[in-house]
């Protein structure tokens, strides 16, 4: 079962919340509420209008992970809402891997050079996924003075598409 990643927008809001939401709060306790993510329901102004994206991986016609980026430069860009269903992750599905090569291919042909993230310390799979694909860990002083910060991030990530 090979996923189809297709950019998605608005019409996909109440999907695309109640996996990130499901995700965040019931499986890694991470203390963030649909409140304090209005982008959810804003994909168009939030993402696409300044440049950035929203992907979609689907299998079978379900919703079962997500990626977006938020242009915050003319070559700097943030990474947000990485998400995949807990049982489609890993190798088999590759599915995290296949959304990230989207999103970079994407800066790649866009002109952006360099991607921040910021996560939570709990998510430890997921920075080592950020790790293995070149990201480096670096201090929250280190992050671009607009770089669009969450509250709960604590450990961020760069990665320099020019080299």
């Amino acid at each position: 079962m090979k996923p189809v990643i297709i950019p998605i927008e608005n019409q996909y809001e109440n999907v695309i919340a109640d996996l990130i939401i499901n995700i965040q709060q019931k499986e890694f306790n991470v203390p963030i509420t649909i409140e304090d993510q209005p982008d959810l329901f804003n994909i168009q102004n939030f993402y696409y209008n300044g440049g950035g994206g929203f992907w979609g991986a689907f299998i079978n016609d379900e919703l079962v992970g997500t990626i977006a980026l938020v242009k915050f430069t003319d070559s700097k860009a943030a990474i947000r809402k990485m998400f995949v269903k807990k049982e489609f992750r890993g190798k088999e599905f590759s599915i995290a891997q296949q959304l990230l090569t989207t999103l970079i291919e994407y800066c790649r042909k866009n002109g952006i050079d360099d991607l921040y993230l910021g996560t939570v310390s709990i998510l430890e799979a997921a920075l080592r996924f950020y790790e293995k694909n070149d990201f480096v860990r670096i201090n929250k002083e280190l992050l671009p003075k607009d770089f669009p910060l969450m509250a709960p991030d604590n450990v961020f990530c760069h990665l320099n598409l020019k080299k």
